[in-house]
């Protein structure tokens, strides 16, 4: 199964200038900017943030839903691995002491690829993921703004 972290956002016009932002996949995500790519800007950061708010929460992580006409919006590399390294955690019922003895390293070093404030490597990601029979794929995706 192919995981995507580009979520559809909608934008609308407020009529006191600018414009606000929401995701439907993650109701928590409400921001505004100046003007379309503005918005869109700040719609990423929003997006990641409710990401690794959820992460840290342990909370479900939903995946996309269709874009259709919306625009989308994606967060980051490290963000969308350490998602998607969550969600595979989750799935594989394994615990961090067990994916760190599959990798050889300690469960803190696992809690840290976990941690969405680390600096984590995405080789070191990339390694975690296969662990748990999943690879990392790269898109090159047109700039938002």
């Amino acid at each position: 199964m192919t995981q995507d972290f580009s979520y559809p956002v909608v934008l609308k016009k407020d009529p006191s200038g600018g414009y606000v932002v929401t995701c439907p996949d993650l109701p928590e995500v409400v921001t505004q900017g100046e003007d379309r790519r503005d918005a869109l800007l700040q719609a990423i950061d929003a997006v990641e943030e409710a990401l690794a708010g959820r992460i840290r929460r342990v909370d479900s992580i939903p995946l996309p839903s269709p874009a259709g006409r919306r625009d989308v919006v994606t967060v980051p590399p490290i963000t969308a691995a350490k998602a998607a390294l969550t969600l595979a955690l989750r799935v594989s019922g394994l615990s961090r002491v067990e994916l760190g003895d599959r990798l050889g390293i300690d469960e803190k070093q696992v809690r840290r690829l976990l941690d969405p404030s680390h600096a984590s490597r995405i080789d070191a990601l990339a390694a975690a993921l296969a662990a748990l029979g999943k690879c990392i794929g790269i898109r090159i995706l047109d700039r938002v703004a």
